[in-house]
């Protein structure tokens, strides 16, 4: 814990105060999985025996301060980053890859077989289920996946499909324009309530409860 962020609203500290993590100091060398930027490749189920045997960690730090890390100090041998996923955390709502802790931690334990585990952290918190509901195609299909390779091709095939999707939208609505009979079409009609609008958050730190 870097301290970077609100500790009234951070997640880590929140874990650790139900007893399910504990903190690190930052020279301490730990064996396990440990979640960071400077990962060099994709959590895995290559990586669940490891996870299984030595733990899983995280780094609690500000998204906004990350310069201000040092993580040349943090002594891990298995840094492994996340692949694409959406934060349900109430800062950075709809934001991709701006995970809380919990957020992280629990697609890691998802991607490696326990997400039962993975359900009851994020059960602490009154936003948690809305974490695996955003995620929860992407996530099934990284669980499906051997090793980091298969991991970022999933990652980057969806990311592909949903450029395609949005680009296929925006034809339609410029089409639907065009052919304007002075009635809105229904995508253009401010009555109805589009149910996947998110709303905008602040990207203020990566751990809110």
């Amino acid at each position: 814990d870097f301290e970077q962020c609100d500790p009234r609203k951070c997640t880590g500290k929140k874990l650790s105060r139900f007893g399910y993590v504990k903190e690190l100091r930052v020279h301490q060398r730990f064996a396990g999985v440990v979640l960071s930027p400077v990962g060099q490749k994709c959590i895995s189920q290559e990586d669940a025996a490891l996870v299984e045997e030595r733990g899983l960690a995280v780094i609690d730090c500000s998204w906004a301060k990350l310069e201000a890390v040092p993580f040349g100090h943090l002594r891990s041998g298995s840094a492994r980053l996340l692949p694409w996923l959406v934060a349900a955390n109430p800062t950075n709502y709809g934001r991709p890859c701006k995970l809380s802790c919990v957020e992280a931690l629990t697609a890691a334990l998802v991607i490696c077989g326990k997400e039962e585990l993975g359900t009851e952290l994020l059960s602490k918190f009154k936003w948690g289920h809305g974490f695996l509901s955003l995620n929860s195609k992407l996530l099934k299909q990284y669980a499906k996946c051997k090793n980091s390779g298969e991991v970022v091709a999933v990652q980057n095939s969806w990311l592909s499909s949903s450029e395609k999707s949005e680009k296929s939208q925006e034809q339609d609505q410029e089409q639907s324009s065009d052919n304007d009979d002075e009635l809105p079409p229904l995508h253009r009609n401010m009555n109805r309530v589009d149910s996947d609008e998110e709303p905008d958050t602040e990207n203020e730190t990566r751990d809110d409860e």
